[in-house]
This record gives structure tokens, C-alpha cells and sequence, in this order.
């Protein structure tokens, strides 16, 4: 991590066996993603008006490099009614749960995995290799329509430029290049 942790207990004395837990769980989150440059993190006790207590909150924030920060929080009732006896422990675990689910998906956002590896479906069409040039490093698809796209080996997602042949389908969305229609997102069609 590039800056300092930061624990911070409020409304309540410091516990060694909390900073240590915390210390613990920011160093997992360190290994699901590497680039964080802080990591501040706020226990505060709250107290309910007739004086009762009330499950602790963790407050979390991540540095990120190039982003807005990444904020954990919810407030006791929400351990409430997850937990049958909510405590400290429970309240730290769950807060990074939560940040730990946080930075999977930013990780995966940021290696071009999305919750739906194929967003473009509705967009997709299929088309058919007619011709390739792997020497120039592109070819054409002939589509449904009967027209031919161009596409470039950098279009290739799924599959390897070199290994397609002519006659071989593929899925693509069509988008717009310098001269014209093209094909992009070009993915080769699974063998059933």
C-alpha cells in the first residue's frame, strides 16, 4: 500500500484485538487488489437516546489510484437484522465482506470481466469469415445481409486471429471506422 493505514475507534476505548483483526483483513484486501494507496478505517459506538448501546458501525475507505475512493458503511440496523447478537467482530467481518466484494468487481471491471461477460449480445450478429489478409493483419466478414465488414486482428476478442479460416463463424458488432461500416468485438462461434 502506498500511504499509511489508518484505525481510528470513536465513542469507545481502543482494543488491541480489534486493531489487529482490522490490520488482518486490510492485508487481504491488499492481496485481492494490489494498487490501493490508503486504507482508513472508523469504529464508533453509538449510543440510543435511553442510553442502550447499539452495534458498532465500521466505516471504510479505500484509495484508489485514479478513482473516487471506495466507501464501506451501514449503519447497526443493518447488523441487527443480520445478526441475531451483533458485535464488534461481526461488524468488521461484514464491512470488509463488503469491501473485499467491492474491489473483486473493480478488479474484474479493470481486466475487462463484467458480471455479464457478453454485455454486447443484443448487438451481436452472426456473420461468416470471407476473406482474410494475415500478412495485413486483417480480413472480411460477410454478413447475413450479404455485405462484407472489415475487421482488424486487434477486433478479434474470443478466439485467435491466426487460427480462423475462411468459411468459419463468428459473432460481431458492427460499428462505424474511418471509411465506413466495420466489424468489431469480432468472437468466434463456439463448436457445438
Amino acid at each position: 500500500m502506498q500511504g499509511p493505514i489508518e484505525i481510528a475507534f470513536h465513542n469507545m476505548e481502543p482494543m488491541e484485538w480489534a486493531e489487529q483483526h482490522i490490520r488482518t483483513r486490510i492485508a487481504e484486501l491488499e492481496r485481492i487488489f494490489d494498487r490501493m494507496a490508503s486504507c482508513r478505517v472508523r469504529v464508533d459506538k453509538r449510543a440510543k437516546p435511553n442510553g442502550t448501546s447499539i452495534p458498532p458501525v465500521v466505516h471504510i475507505e479505500i484509495g484508489i489510484p485514479g478513482r473516487a475512493d471506495i466507501v464501506v458503511s451501514h449503519e447497526p440496523e443493518y447488523l441487527q437484522r443480520k445478526f441475531q447478537r451483533p458485535d464488534l467482530q461481526k461488524a468488521i467481518n461484514e464491512a470488509f465482506r463488503i469491501a473485499e466484494r467491492q474491489l473483486v468487481e473493480l478488479k474484474n471491471q479493470r481486466h475487462g470481466r463484467t458480471k455479464q461477460p457478453l454485455h454486447d449480445t443484443p448487438n451481436q450478429r452472426l456473420g461468416q469469415v470471407a476473406e482474410l489478409q494475415p500478412e495485413q493483419d486483417f480480413g472480411f466478414l460477410a454478413t447475413s445481409e450479404g455485405t462484407l465488414l472489415y475487421f482488424h486482428r486487434n477486433s478479434v476478442l474470443a478466439g485467435n486471429f491466426d487460427s480462423l479460416s475462411r468459411g468459419d463463424d463468428v459473432y460481431y458488432v458492427e460499428g462505424v471506422g474511418d471509411t465506413g461500416p466495420i466489424a468489431t468485438k469480432v468472437r468466434v462461434k463456439a463448436s457445438a
